[in-house]
């Protein structure tokens, strides 16, 4: 892929079709403007791109993380926004945040520590990594172009994973209603 790093957050939509796209809207981040994370820089004293990145998270129903793995981790980009949306602890943006995870490799077998790391610091700050199947694109370099995903079985794949994070804010929507 060319960026280190995809966050999306996604707003469902209401009406009711078979594809993705016409259900939700899934806006992309640039995790560049980011700054490396300062504890010293929390609340009020944070800066304004992490402030933007921030009012998007707790404005949307979900997220969908999609990365390369990079010395079997999460590349740095991707985890300095985390950090930054895991504060403050146990009450942050991204607390009880739906979120669907995807892991790229040009590697034939890279990708899953990637999505295991990730659902580690998804899990540290209580987000709720759906359940889906994982969603590893290995040798990336085959399957991505221009920046999109071409390979139709791992954009099944991808898709399917999409479609579990809407069902999951559906039920969530649900649930809320009758305890409201």
């Amino acid at each position: 892929m060319e960026c280190p790093a995809a966050f999306a957050a996604v707003r469902i939509r209401t009406r009711s079709s078979r594809r993705c796209e016409s259900r939700a809207d899934l806006k992309i981040y640039d995790l560049q403007p980011i700054p490396p994370y300062n504890q010293d820089f929390e609340g009020e004293k944070r800066p304004a791109p992490v402030k933007a990145l921030l009012a998007a998270i707790a404005n949307s129903d979900g997220i969908v993380l999609c990365a390369p793995e990079f010395n079997h981790s999460i590349p740095g980009v991707l985890k300095n926004a985390l950090d930054w949306a895991s504060r403050p602890a146990f009450t942050s943006v991204m607390a009880y945040k739906p979120v669907a995870i995807m892991a790229t490799s040009r590697g034939s077998l890279g990708g899953a520590r990637c999505l295991e790391h990730m659902r580690v610091a998804l899990d540290s700050m209580l987000a709720r990594v759906t359940l889906a199947r994982e969603v590893t694109i290995t040798a990336s370099a085959d399957k991505v172009r221009n920046g999109r995903l071409v390979d139709e079985t791992c954009l099944g794949f991808a898709c399917t994973a999409v479609e579990a994070l809407l069902h999951e804010i559906r039920l969530w929507r649900m649930a809320e209603r009758r305890a409201g």
